[in-house]
């Protein structure tokens, strides 16, 4: 079957996983060999892939962990949340004093945007972002959070449920 046949399946299944959604998804070809339904983030390409199986996926551009705060390996999706409240963890907190204890959701000031997706890792998330921080998408800018475009979490989001694996590669 040609290439193009094969993506244009592809693409239909994705309507049907998640239809109505704005984003355009990306397809790419999947780094290495993972069961379709994990999330795999890629450090180094600063990427977020969601396996589909047959060595292909959504792809994703997305911010990772700074130099300090990196984690590698494997967890879980533990939660997911619309518009959450964020309580700065003790790290941010040393960092930043002046931070409130908590931010409500849908505040433009709530580093965690329109979804969150809670990590089997303390305090560490797959989650949007607010206006202010949508340029460290990217980049290697946060605390051990991955951060997402909110249209991007919103999509991901609707194709994801608790218990999906995720991993963290190099």
């Amino acid at each position: 079957m040609p290439k193009r046949a094969v993506l244009f399946l592809v693409a239909i299944a994705l309507a049907a996983v998640a239809p109505g959604l704005a984003r355009a998804a990306r397809l790419a070809d999947m780094p290495g060999a993972w069961p379709a339904g994990t999330i795999v983030i890629s450090d180094a390409k600063r990427e977020l892939f969601l396996s589909l199986g047959g060595g292909k996926a959504i792809e994703y551009p997305v911010a990772v962990p700074k130099w300090d705060k990196k984690w590698f390996g494997e967890t879980r999706i533990v939660g997911k949340y619309v518009r959450p409240d964020w309580s700065p963890p003790a790290s941010v907190k040393v960092d930043h004093p002046e931070l409130p204890e908590v931010i409500p959701g849908g505040s433009p000031h709530n580093p965690m945007g329109a979804r969150a997706m809670m990590l089997a890792k303390s305090e560490i998330a797959i989650h949007g972002t607010n206006a202010w921080m949508r340029k460290s998408v990217g980049t290697a800018a946060s605390y051990g959070c991955i951060r997402m475009r909110n249209e991007d979490v919103t999509d991901l989001f609707a194709r994801v449920s608790v218990g999906t694996p995720v991993v963290m590669v190099r």
